[in-house]
């Protein structure tokens, strides 16, 4: 290792608070760009060569504008904003699988159902219609605090399916995602739960099944065995 490359060296500790700031900083550049497309999350891949960011949208061809126009801005803007050199970052535009089992996803469309005047409980029991019956989930929960109708404050919860809260397993098979929108009387939080399904392929949900859930297999048929010979 060079004398160069060792006065450069970051500690492990300021390494992984920078990439956190790194992160957060980027993905809420995008939410704000691009929360009509139907932003659902970013990745960053980091290469010897260059740092790929992998951007997840319901709708991509906006993501990408025409001719590809509007990810060239977006890859100039995050090129300054974060001190890259030339030809060091590269944005990619990814399409969501199976939108309803994005939380991300579904709290960005019920933020803009919200703005554009559709109430609150209509607006929120179609959200969790469409988790369940399109998005084939296990579960979904979509809670709306804030001054809904009069002066107070209040929590309104809607909720369908099977829900978990503790364990291991929410780490893997529940999505949630927070906004806050700014309405006429104040502003209102929104989060939205989903409980994905097992799926063998990985595609839409974890791999391996739950830790409560038990498979009984049939018994299998023995051969009959002959009587031994008594003499």
């Amino acid at each position: 290792m060079s004398a160069f490359s060792q006065q450069r060296r970051i500690p492990k500790k300021r390494k992984f608070v920078a990439d956190g700031v790194f992160y957060a900083e980027l993905n809420e550049l995008l939410n704000r760009e691009l929360g009509e497309e139907g932003y659902a999350g970013v990745e960053v891949r980091v290469t010897p060569s260059r740092t790929e960011i992998v951007i997840r949208a319901t709708r991509t061809q906006n993501v990408l504008g025409e001719k590809g126009q509007r990810i060239h801005e977006l890859t100039s803007v995050v090129q300054k904003r974060f001190n890259f050199a030339d030809q060091a970052v590269e944005l990619y535009a990814e399409r969501v699988h199976n939108r309803g089992l994005c939380a991300q996803a579904q709290v960005e469309s019920l933020k803009y159902k919200l703005l554009n005047g559709l109430a609150v409980r209509r607006a929120a029991y179609g959200i969790v219609r469409y988790v369940m019956e399109d998005g084939g989930a296990k579960g979904c929960e979509v809670i709306v605090t804030g001054k809904l109708r009069g002066a107070r404050a209040k929590a309104m919860k809607f909720q369908d399916g099977y829900m978990m809260k503790t364990g291991d397993a929410v780490n893997h098979y529940v999505d949630s995602a927070v906004r806050h929108v700014l309405m006429k009387q104040g502003v209102l939080g929104l989060k939205v739960v989903i409980m994905l399904p097992q799926d063998p392929t990985g595609r839409a949900g974890p791999r391996h099944g739950l830790p409560d859930v038990v498979k009984i297999h049939e018994p299998k048929e023995e051969p009959m065995r002959a009587p031994a010979a008594v003499y």
